[in-house]
């Protein structure tokens, strides 16, 4: 079949029996789901528009076996990144595979959203009743009574009714096909194939959305044979969702389609258009060419989120375009948090900071992980209450300040991030210190008390670079 790659490099390097077969397990629906999603592209001639998107899960590595355009997908977010793809290439043919852990849980919502909005993508629903990579955990489809790996006496009704995902889409104004279909005898494996291959052929005739819903067998986790595991399908899943077509309307087709802009120059031209608030604070400063990157670390709760956020307004003020983007460790105090910041005169083009012109460090593990990136020329600031005297190299240039102990003196332990901000003012002059001024007062506007503090520790650290030091 062409549809399917000649050899599958998922097993021993396409070496052997293994270079023919999946991963799947004895039994699996998975398998004959995909050989009917091959019949159907190869029917349909289609093999080149076709885009296969899989998620976490089972299908996971979907990619490995159908020869097809293939997107890897978040959990759950197959659908949505499905969408994504029609949009930007409406002559594609786009299919969303996903299984019941992925999407009528975590991805429930970009299901219905997507169903709703009823563009022309085909969604391929397999359901077995249970999460089947992750170790056998109740899923959103597991029988009442059925026992799981998080449900030992069985689903009882403290954990919900299994929902069935195809009379929820097919309720929906947006889809035009949904159907139930199952692959437990040749009769059922028949019309499983004719209903995934009429999926995709609505999205062909640009009809709309589709939704096939196969009940598939999972004798792993049953802990069945192949053949029992049929049977329970037959006997067990039937009756709760039945089989059949729950929706099939003619649709009115989608047409004609908005031609997707993939050019940078009009983005850009548009976004040169947009009119910019004049600088409230001061002449807009003269960076470099390529702008300026500063990366703030310490511990949780050291501040370095705040004080990255007011560099990044205060830029904006001044008329520059500015990114924050903050990295949180777990722990709301003590775990690791850093952030970095990027200033341009005229646009970021990336907001990642790999080796900053400016680093302010709060602690010794920040400083130790990222004080040798610091770009040569560059300025680290680093807190000497905490931190002894570092090891840097001679292309880098510091400045010791007990950012900790001032605050203290100060009353408010928690200002020493403005102490730093101050210093690091005083060190470069990125920025206008009007500015910064202005950003901690409108910030801290309601608390006048916190404001008076936060705004004397920023002066004492300027004044501790600038001036005397004491």
């Amino acid at each position: 079949m062409r549809a399917f790659y000649r050899r599958f490099e998922r097993h021993d390097h396409a070496v052997g029996l293994k270079a023919l077969s999946t991963h799947y397990c004895s039994g699996c629906g998975h398998g004959l789901a995909h050989r009917y999603l091959a019949d159907a592209i190869e029917d349909l001639d289609i093999q080149d528009r076709t885009v296969a998107v899989s998620p976490v899960g089972c299908a996971v590595f979907l990619y490995y076996y159908l020869d097809v355009g293939n997107t890897q997908a978040a959990h759950g977010r197959a659908s949505a990144v499905a969408l994504g793809h029609k949009l930007a290439n409406p002559q594609s043919v786009v299919v969303s595979y996903q299984g019941d852990g992925d999407l009528a849980s975590i991805g429930l919502t970009e299901i219905i959203q997507v169903a709703q909005l009823g563009v022309p993508i085909s969604v391929i629903f397999v359901n077995n009743a249970v999460y089947g990579m992750t170790g056998g955990q109740l899923a959103p489809t597991t029988l009442m009574g059925q026992r799981t790996s998080t449900s030992p006496r069985g689903r009882d009704h403290t954990m919900g009714e299994p929902l069935r995902m195809a009379e929820l889409i097919a309720a929906l104004d947006g889809p035009v096909y949904v159907e139930r279909v199952a692959l437990f005898d040749a009769k059922q494996r028949i019309r499983a194939g004719q209903a995934i291959r009429k999926a995709l052929q609505m999205q062909v005739e640009n009809r709309g959305f589709s939704f096939v819903e196969v009940l598939a067998e999972c004798p792993t986790h049953l802990r069945m044979t192949p053949v029992e595991a049929e049977r329970w399908v037959r006997e067990r899943m039937v009756p709760v969702f039945p089989l059949g077509v729950k929706k099939d309307v003619a649709g009115e087709g989608w047409g004609p389609w908005p031609v997707p802009a993939h050019e940078l120059g009009p983005l850009l031209e548009a976004i040169d258009a947009r009119p910019l608030r004049p600088p409230r604070a001061g002449p807009t400063p003269r960076l470099p060419t390529a702008g300026m990157g500063l990366k703030l670390a310490g511990a949780g709760g050291d501040g370095a989120q705040t004080a990255a956020a007011l560099i990044a307004r205060a830029a904006i003020e001044q008329g520059l375009d500015a990114t924050h983007i903050p990295s949180y460790g777990p722990e709301s105090r003590g775990g690791t948090s850093f952030a970095d910041v990027r200033l341009a005169a005229d646009k970021v083009l990336s907001p990642e900071v790999s080796t900053p012109d400016a680093l302010v460090a709060f602690n010794a593990p920040s400083l130790a992980r990222f004080g040798p990136a610091v770009a040569e020329g560059g300025l680290v600031v680093f807190d000497s209450s905490v931190v002894a005297a570092p090891q840097l190299p001679d292309r880098v240039r510091s400045e010791a300040v007990p950012c900790a102990r001032i605050a203290a003196e100060l009353g408010q332990p928690l200002a020493k991030n403005m102490v730093a901000l101050g210093a690091l003012q005083a060190a470069t002059r990125f920025l206008s210190e009007d500015a910064l001024l202005l950003g901690i007062r409108e910030v801290l506007a309601k608390e006048s008390s916190l404001a008076r503090v936060n705004l004397e520790a920023f002066r004492r650290g300027v004044s501790w670079v600038s001036g005397p030091r004491g």
